[in-house]
């Protein structure tokens, strides 16, 4: 019965994938998610039911349009297949229970997060604040262990960690004079609204060590410059979700090794 659970959230995950590009295509250009209908952007087809089964009609159609046999972009392959894998994951990891919904909504505002800013460069306010009010939903039901121990409630820990994200990465924006995006700003609010304090820390800081590595990598790779910039949010979206998934293990072991 496992492994059917985690086919059908994974045929979820493709769908939810298929709504998730939707959003990555049409946000950045500030147009409507639900209106018009999916359509080419080469050639403005409105697509058919049959052009819209998550990853097989991709597959099918052999990454081309059936209209105008214009290339289809590989982005909406690879998100459809990420987010598939992200969902069957988070069930055979969370089982039917509500912590499962709390990482399939970010694991979604993640994902949107990481491939626009990669595309675009941009960080977008409608996604920022849509997911900062539902993370504010969340911290007056889901309750962190290290609450207790910090003497905090629920909220006050969630709401301690977006202000600690937001006032940590404003200094670092005024400090760096344009260095960091105003976008970055308000992501790691709504990371620090996400995870709590401490937790904030280690995304926060775990996004800057993976990002650091990956510039240096390019740097010696010569596939950037050393004036040329490379967007933070997919490295911070990457460590809030490891830090979900494994912060407060990961927080644990370190203690108890120091």
């Amino acid at each position: 019965m496992g492994a059917f659970f985690i086919f059908v959230f994974a045929l979820l995950g493709l769908a939810v994938g298929s709504f998730l590009n939707v959003c990555i295509d049409r946000l950045p250009r500030g147009e409507s998610i639900l209106n018009p209908p999916s359509h080419c952007q080469a050639c403005q087809h409105h697509l058919a039911a049959k052009d819209l089964i998550p990853l097989f009609s991709y597959l099918w159609l052999h990454g081309r349009c059936r209209y105008c046999q214009a290339s289809i972009p590989k982005r909406l392959l690879w998100v459809e297949l990420a987010t598939g894998a992200m969902f069957a994951f988070l069930y055979r990891r969370c089982g039917l229970a509500p912590e499962l919904g709390v990482m399939v909504f970010y694991a979604c505002i993640f994902i949107i997060i990481f491939v626009v800013d990669l595309e675009h460069g941009l960080i977008l306010n409608s996604v920022v604040y849509s997911g900062m009010v539902v993370a504010l939903l969340f911290a007056l039901f889901m309750p962190q262990p290290w609450a207790a121990q910090l003497k905090f409630s629920g909220i006050a820990n969630f709401a301690i960690g977006g202000s600690i994200g937001f006032v940590m990465f404003l200094l670092v924006a005024l400090i760096s004079r344009g260095g960091m995006g105003w976008g970055d700003v308000k992501l790691a609010a709504l990371i620090g609204l996400a995870t709590g304090f401490p937790l904030v820390f280690m995304a926060l800081i775990m996004g800057a060590i993976i990002g650091s590595v990956v510039a240096v990598a390019f740097l010696i790779a010569k596939k950037k410059g050393r004036k040329e910039t490379i967007p933070f949010g997919p490295f911070l979206s990457l460590s809030t979700l490891i830090t979900l998934l494994w912060g407060s293990r990961i927080l644990e072991w370190y203690l108890g090794f120091m």
